[in-house]
């Protein structure tokens, strides 16, 4: 990965911190839902999961999560759903113990 292409993964990352899960009341960095960052030149993909597979925020959190890096960006972004099962070791470390969970 080059230098450009992590600083910009990384500062979409801290952008990102600004969507947040309404019913947990955290941010989707601080959950672990951004599974994958695809950022090329002219576009860019993100693949994000919910905390649960019936997610009732799950439309309005991967639009804002679109958006947002798009408007980051500068680039026309996808986002796909992935089917990969979220768990609490998933949180950024240091963020499930201001959640209560360990």
């Amino acid at each position: 990965m080059t230098d450009q292409v992590q600083s910009k993964e990384e500062g979409l990352r801290e952008a990102l911190r600004a969507v947040i899960d309404p019913e947990i009341g955290m941010n989707v960095i601080e959950l672990g839902l951004i599974r994958d960052l695809d950022i090329q030149e002219e576009r860019a993909h993100i693949t994000m999961i919910m905390t649960t597979p019936f997610c009732p925020y799950a439309p309005q959190l991967l639009e804002q999560t679109r958006r947002t890096a798009q408007e980051y960006l500068g680039v026309p972004t996808t986002i796909e759903m992935g089917l990969e099962m979220w768990d609490p070791s998933m949180m950024e470390e240091g963020a499930a113990d201001d959640w209560g969970l360990f």
